[in-house]
């Protein structure tokens, strides 16, 4: 399949009629389109999905719209609804050798609150009613809608196929419908109706009756899994919206100080304890100050007392003695007195009388404090006293500090803390998020048992029905000729259930070798993976590091994650032939920049015969454009006027600008 032509008139942000050549040529696969954010870039790939599957396309910017507002939507603002918005798609695919030419044309119109949709498709210049009218069946012939979300997707939201959930999905989808495993099951089935019409040919009518009543029932259960994984589909997302809902409501509730509000209680107790012990403190420090702790403040008075206190003393000491010495003198000089001669006797007696003076001078100091013994006892231990005083009342000092910085540190906190009117919506609106999350989780954990009911029902209705066909061939073996169709028709199951085994295990054996190779070729780390493994049954994607263990995808980066997408993408588009266009919106959104040099020299220009990339000037800068340049056929900007909100094709990249926008 090769795109040869879009043309968008009045569709979104592109005003008036903007048309892109896209056919490419051998060796230069590449259409580069670019465009700054807001730009329309989205709105092209959403175009080329729109303009091929209608109401079933996956349009990013649709959302839970109908689709008819969605439509409404579509059409430029600056444009007149009664003349609407057209897209047109120019194609070419090969059918049975010979290529043919379609000329696809999606357009609608709006006339009040009612919108008509028309949908003409010309074969090789020819407008072809039956195809136009039936063109959603005749699209899922020439490429499946799960085919082609395969291959037109976000570049940034393709990571989510590195979760081996959905990884097992895709591939699942691809292998089976890309790949044409889906044929030979399709061809079993019609042996299995073939086989079954035969069962009923002659067949009474109240097995006939039984047997068809058994089918109406399995297709009513069938409707009945549908619509129970649809609601339950819908039920997911809407929790999904919900937990967003939970965690804004959490976020806004933190936001205005309700954690302080939950912890206002502990606040004030703390801050009450606190108080407590402050108010104890500088009650410790009022009964110190009520001792003798004032004395400090007299430190001067006091050596002077000391001082004053001591001189009283020797005064006292030298009355005690004084007529101690006047007998003792006596007694000495009357002794002295036959044995040393006048002279010296004489000025022994002078020095007795004078020592003795000097003794009365000193016993006659003022005597201010007359302080008892005790006193001089207390007097002597009074700065021991105060030193410890001082201590005990310097630490207590220090714990009030404490104490009241706390208390004042927690009166900051308490001050914080919301009034409860102001809080009081925020607590409503977080219950509120709360009462519909836990519905919500409710009513999907309800319609997955819903779902899980009803396939087992499913189940139970199909092995029913089997049993009745069975047992109705027993009974027609009669006949030659439907036993040998039956015995023919069982033998070729037998076969093609052999040979799609066969097939498959063929398939998803290329496939591991596709994966890996490309994803070791897009990888910087080389040793991180050493193999990948894909079982036949779940169909679930396993990556083996280099030490032989299973690697969890969720240990790689973001980008390493988008690059795995990348390269199951790419397996399944090698081992399909590369039949198909890539269209890639936002290539290198999340990669670095080894990563990014990887993709545009290793994937892009390999990636299929023809591959339009959807980048701003971020991704593909003028660095990463030289390296691609040698792939391109055609480059294009997206252009927005930011004064009418409108955009416009034109011709070259940034970096050419003024060029030709054929490479």
């Amino acid at each position: 399949m090769l795109l040869r032509n879009i043309t968008l008139e009045d569709f979104g942000a592109y005003r008036g009629k903007q048309s892109l050549d896209l056919t490419t040529r051998p060796g230069k696969p590449i259409v580069l389109i670019g465009g700054l954010n807001g730009c329309g870039k989205t709105t092209l790939l959403d175009a080329l999905q729109l303009v091929l599957y209608g109401p079933r396309a996956r349009c990013s910017g649709r959302g839970n719209r109908p689709y008819e507002a969605y439509l409404r939507d579509c059409i430029n603002r600056k444009a007149d609804p009664s003349r609407g918005a057209a897209l047109t798609l120019e194609f070419s695919i090969t059918v049975e050798g010979k290529e043919r030419i379609y000329k696809l044309t999606r357009n609608w119109v709006a006339n009040g609150k009612t919108l008509h949709e028309y949908v003409n498709v010309k074969v090789d210049g020819v407008w072809d009613r039956v195809i136009s009218e039936g063109w959603a069946n005749h699209v899922e012939d020439l490429l499946p809608l799960e085919i082609g979300s395969l291959f037109f997707f976000d570049g940034e939201k393709i990571e989510s196929l590195a979760d081996p959930e959905r990884a097992s999905a895709v591939i699942q989808s691809a292998v089976h419908s890309l790949l044409g495993v889906n044929t030979v099951q399709q061809l079993r089935t019609d042996l299995l109706a073939l086989q079954r019409r035969q069962k009923l040919a002659d067949e009474d009518q109240e097995a006939v009756d039984q047997i068809r009543e058994l089918e109406e029932r399995h297709e009513a259960v069938q409707a009945e899994v549908e619509s129970a994984q649809a609601q339950a589909a819908a039920l997911r997302s809407a929790l999904g919206a919900a937990k967003k809902n939970m965690v804004r409501a959490d976020d806004a509730f933190a936001r205005d100080g309700g954690e302080l509000f939950e912890r206002r209680k502990e606040l004030e107790a703390r801050r009450k304890d606190a108080a407590k012990h402050l108010t104890a403190t500088q009650e410790a420090l009022l009964s110190l100050a009520a001792g003798v702790l004032p004395l400090r403040l007299l430190t001067d008075q006091l050596a002077v007392v000391h001082k004053q206190a001591a001189v009283e003393q020797e005064a006292n000491d030298a009355a005690q003695i004084l007529s101690v010495l006047v007998a003792r003198d006596q007694e000495l000089l009357a002794r002295l007195e036959t044995l040393l001669p006048k002279d010296d006797l004489g000025a022994f007696r002078e020095h007795l009388d004078s020592d003795r003076q000097q003794r009365e001078q000193g016993s006659k100091a003022e005597r201010v404090l007359n302080l008892t013994p005790d006193g001089q006892t207390q007097l002597a231990g009074l700065d021991q006293v105060l030193t410890h005083e001082q201590k005990r009342a310097d630490e207590l000092l220090a714990l009030a500090a404490d104490q009241a910085a706390t208390v004042e540190a927690l009166d900051r906190q308490l001050a914080g803390v919301p009034d409860e009117k102001l809080i009081a919506s925020r607590l409503e609106d977080r219950e509120s998020a709360r009462q519909a999350l836990h519905r919500a989780e409710a009513l999907l954990a309800s319609a997955v048992e819903a779902h899980s009911a009803a396939k087992s029902r499913r189940v139970a209705l199909k092995t029913q029905l089997e049993r009745a066909h069975d047992a109705r061939v027993k009974s027609l073996v009669r006949k030659e000729e439907i036993e040998r169709i039956v015995a023919y028709c069982d033998r070729q199951r037998e076969v093609m259930d052999r040979f799609g085994d066969a097939l498959l295990k063929r398939h998803i054996n290329r496939l591991e070798v596709a994966v890996l190779e490309s994803f070791s070729r897009l990888m910087r780390k080389r040793g991180l993976v050493r193999d990948l493994n894909i079982d036949t049954d779940r169909f679930r994607l396993t990556l083996v590091d280099s030490e032989g263990d299973p690697l969890d995808p969720g240990r790689l980066s973001a980008g390493e994650r988008q690059l795995l997408a990348v390269s199951l993408l790419w397996g399944l588009a090698r081992v399909a032939g590369n039949w198909l266009p890539s269209v890639i919106d936002t290539p290198l959104g999340r990669l670095d920049s080894r990563h990014r040099e990887h993709l545009v020299d290793r994937y892009f220009p390999h990636a299929s015969h023809q591959v339009l990339l959807l980048s701003t000037d971020e991704e593909i800068d003028e660095h990463l454009l030289k390296r691609l340049k040698p792939s391109i056929a055609h480059t294009y900007t997206l252009v927005h006027d930011d004064t009418t909100f409108t955009t416009s094709v034109e011709p070259g990249y940034w970096w050419t600008s003024g060029a030709t926008h054929v490479a």
